[in-house]
């Protein structure tokens, strides 16, 4: 018997039209859809006017369900595995089926969609040729200190997922541990309410509406090598490194409190 295929279906984040023609003709003729939430599922298969067998498939069953799944696989029935928005496997359920369906000489097929950490990255202004993602960050002190530790020494583009109620939080700690770094805060992306909020950490920390909705922390890689020469570094001598790259003064300030990691006008007030 011919074995049946694994779908990664990616769907909305938010907007409702953003999901592909094939992922449609996908969940279309699917045998069964296994689905994070299978409320959150049916909301979008309505819309669709899909109507298909449904299972749910979430981090607490994971275990028991990537079994019953690839069972009905080795059988020849397709599947579709979709979470309640985004690319499965991605902070979401997934990636373990997908290990058993490999071992099992079973057929993966991802069906491109929404990402929200693709989509906030390309609107964010910040480097996108390099980048690291590591989703949300560890509740416990201890584990939580070691990633912060971890994304310090990250040259990178780091982007983090944060919930609204630990965002004030986080962002403090990102102030704490990492300096005044650019960064910025993707709030509820492709909905109604999408927002992108640019700037220092500490600005954005004093600016910041109430936290409500999904967020996206963006932070700005730092090369380190060439920060610890900065640090060792007057300002004078800052200043006449790129002066003698033939720099205007307001453009040097500028770059001289990104190098320092401080507002232009606390150099700016150093040369007056």
């Amino acid at each position: 018997m011919e074995k049946g295929k694994l779908y990664l279906v990616a769907t909305p984040i938010g907007n409702l039209e953003d999901i592909t023609l094939r992922a449609i003709n996908i969940l279309k003729e699917v045998a069964l859809i296994a689905a994070e939430d299978t409320r959150q599922t049916l909301k979008l298969l309505n819309h669709l006017e899909i109507s298909k067998p449904l299972i749910s498939y979430h981090r607490h069953n994971e275990e028991i369900k990537k079994d019953v799944i690839i069972e009905k696989l080795k059988n020849g029935e397709n599947i579709a595995i979709v979470t309640d928005a985004g690319t499965p496997a991605i902070s979401d359920p997934g990636e373990e089926v997908v290990k058993q369906a490999i071992d099992n000489d079973i057929q993966v097929i991802p069906i491109p969609g929404a990402c929200a950490l693709i989509n906030a990255l390309i609107a964010s202004g910040l480097d996108t040729k390099e980048f690291s993602f590591y989703a949300f960050l560890p509740l416990n002190k201890k584990l939580r200190k070691n990633k912060f530790e971890e994304i310090k020494k990250d040259e990178k583009t780091v982007i983090l997922y944060e919930a609204p109620h630990r965002l004030i939080d986080t962002l403090k700690d990102i102030l704490k541990i990492l300096g005044d770094r650019n960064i910025v805060v993707a709030k509820e992306i492709t909905k109604i309410h999408e927002k992108f909020i640019r700037g220092k950490v500490s600005n954005i920390i004093e600016n910041i509406d109430i936290p409500k909705g999904e967020y996206i922390i963006l932070i700005e890689g730092e090369k380190i090598e060439e920060k610890k020469v900065f640090d060792n570094m007057s300002l004078e001598e800052h200043y006449k490194l790129y002066e003698d790259q033939g720099l205007e003064k307001k453009e040097i300030i500028k770059k001289i409190a990104k190098d320092k990691g401080v507002t232009k006008n606390e150099i700016y007030q150093h040369f007056i």
